[in-house]
């Protein structure tokens, strides 16, 4: 177990900011015990472990701040592994405020972003996949983004990484072994057999890996970029889609003239709708600009959806899109008007923005094209994050060169030296190395309270 030994005890507000029925202050470290018995005339110390007590916060001259509940939790029985004291107090602004300088005069110092939750991982009590969860679980925006954060706060990631790393331990283990006690007569294995533990380990990361880009739709949605001429109904569909009057939908062409963006959930995913200004040619200098940024959106976009209007010939309403990774949907709007005949055999889902006729198809259409069924994302998804993606290219790069120097009849000790490197790289995912700079980075994204 790594201990933090920190010898300071920290206090936040842990509830969200602003007016409410309650807010919870949070207080750890060695003191909280006695901090919080100097604010609330030592009924901490006389509290039952684990059980509301009625308290009240006194300022210094004895006047009550608040009448409040508190809970201890002693010895390392706790969410950090040290002493919490949590006061439930009344969820005013200023009397928050008090009760919080009351617990700062009396020893406690503020908590920075995340040092809850970073004494915890240093306490033994979370790994650093789990530290992690803690954000995404606060950050969701959908079921399924739940229910992953969810399965890696319980450990899923962790245990997968876990399981990897020990494997890969034993690799060199066995290879050190026979590099430094040849007169053991220990079984090199380090032909097929060898490398065949190896490409089991890869194949491992490359399971984990395929998972990036579900962790990056979860954590940040699909953005969904809507395109087409004027007119076409794309303002109309941002506005179908999201159930709600948000475009202002016009029959005059360029009323759309810079990119509206706004979010759903689909199937549990969240796509990040942006709305964009018509694409045609006899265009004025401001529209001109919202053209721009419409083709520079569809650049970036994981997701286009190409609005077309039914009634009028392919050629009539064809538009030139940049070339790009995204997926597309072509959305044949105003068929309750009557669909072209040039439109017979030809891809597209034809919709009705004014009578909502398609929207369920359309939907399905968009299912398809992201791959959002339940047998593509699993029963519970376990998704890496960026840096977890950068370890496990790491990882994989260093048993690549490690392959390759055994099957080329290389050193054995430089093949040693490159399952080391990846050995390190997945220790880096749960926390199992020394890297401070990588837990700066990672606590200081938390917000103050957790």
């Amino acid at each position: 177990m790594i201990s933090s030994e920190y010898s300071d005890t920290i206090v936040a507000l842990a509830s969200g900011g602003g007016t409410a029925a309650v807010a919870l202050i949070r207080l750890s470290g060695p003191q909280a015990e006695a901090i919080a018995d100097l604010a609330c005339a030592g009924t901490a110390s006389r509290a039952e472990e684990r059980r509301a007590t009625r308290a009240k916060v006194r300022d210094a001259a004895g006047r009550t701040i608040d009448d409040v509940l508190l809970t201890v939790f002693r010895g390392s029985r706790s969410f950090t592994g040290e002493p919490v004291v949590e006061i439930a107090c009344h969820g005013g602004r200023l009397v928050t405020r008090r009760a919080l300088d009351r617990l700062l005069e009396c020893g406690a110092r503020s908590a920075g972003p995340g040092e809850f939750t970073e004494r915890a991982f240093l306490n033994g009590k979370l790994d650093l996949t789990q530290a992690e969860a803690v954000m995404d679980l606060i950050s969701a925006t959908s079921d399924l983004a739940l229910r992953a954060a969810h399965e890696q706060l319980e450990g899923g990631i962790g245990r997968r990484t876990a399981q990897l790393r020990e494997d890969l331990i034993g690799l060199v283990a066995h290879l050190e072994a026979w590099i430094d006690f040849p007169e053991e007569d220990i079984d090199p294995d380090t032909g097929e057999i060898f490398r065949s533990r190896i490409a089991a380990v890869q194949a491992g990361i490359a399971a984990l890996l395929a998972t990036a880009d579900q962790g990056r739709i979860l954590r940040e949605g699909v953005r969904t970029v809507i395109v087409g001429r004027p007119n076409a109904g794309k303002s109309s569909l941002l506005n179908l889609l999201l159930g709600s009057e948000r475009a202002i939908v016009s029959d005059e062409a360029g009323t759309t003239r810079d990119t509206i963006e706004e979010m759903i959930v689909l199937d549990g995913v969240p796509l990040r709708l942006v709305d964009t200004a018509g694409l045609r040619t006899e265009a004025g200098g401001i529209e001109r600009e919202g053209m721009r940024r419409t083709l520079l959106e569809a650049e970036r976009a994981n997701l286009v959806l190409v609005v077309r209007d039914a009634t009028l010939a392919p050629a009539e309403s064809e538009i030139e899109l940049p070339a790009g990774p995204a997926r597309v949907v072509t959305v044949l709007n105003k068929s309750d008007l009557g669909v072209d005949s040039g439109w017979a055999g030809k891809t597209g889902v034809k919709i009705s923005c004014t009578t909502s006729d398609g929207l369920d198809s359309l939907r399905a259409a968009i299912r398809d094209a992201l791959d959002l069924g339940e047998a593509d994302w699993g029963e519970h998804a376990v998704a890496i994050n960026t840096r977890h993606r950068d370890c496990l290219r790491r990882a994989t790069a260093s048993l690549a060169a490690a392959d390759t120097l055994l099957n080329e009849g290389q050193a054995p000790e430089l093949a040693a030296m490159e399952l080391r490197e990846s050995l390190e790289a997945l220790g880096e995912i749960a926390g199992k190395v020394d890297a401070e700079e990588v837990l700066g980075a990672i606590f200081s994204r938390f917000c103050i309270g957790k």
